[in-house]
């Protein structure tokens, strides 16, 4: 799904290859547990449903705390593509707009794993004026522990 962007939107991207097969590294992501064990402990971040196994139009929903504040978030599975990746789009949460795309390629020594994220914040334009010093570096420090986690379970 491509995602069409607006002048508020604004997009996160990061890659990062692990030395595994395409196939074990979707299982990775296709398996909703891992999702806690690849977030920050700082964020509180806890899976209050999901399926056993994601899937296009599987509804996942989490709680987790952003500057302190208790939030909770639905997100929906709307592209399933294995074992080459998936977006999933926010439902209900703290940001107006929420898409983040999983793309996998098979690369010489494993998977190059591409996310991809557009996010919309709410009170613009106010919150556009603080995001360079809140909400796009705690997003990088999120994306970093992220790659991280992902790199020592994949290998």
């Amino acid at each position: 799904m491509a995602a069409l962007t607006s002048r508020r939107d604004r997009v996160l991207e990061r890659s990062q290859v692990v030395p595994v097969e395409i196939d074990e590294a979707f299982a990775f992501f296709a398996d909703p547990r891992n999702l806690e064990a690849i977030t920050p402990p700082w964020l509180g971040f806890r899976i209050l449903e999901a399926p056993a196994t994601l899937e296009q139009g599987s509804l996942l929903g989490y709680r987790l705390r952003l500057f302190g504040l208790p939030f909770r978030w639905r997100t929906e599975i709307v592209a399933w593509r294995p074992p080459f990746g998936f977006t999933d789009v926010q439902l209900a949460g703290p940001y107006r707009r929420w898409e983040h795309t999983h793309r996998l390629t098979s690369v010489d020594g494993g998977t190059e794993i591409h996310d991809r994220v557009v996010y919309r914040l709410p009170f613009e334009p106010l919150a556009g004026l603080v995001a360079p010093v809140t909400v796009g570096p705690w997003l990088r420090t999120i994306f970093d522990y992220r790659a991280r986690q992902t790199a020592a379970r994949l290998r």
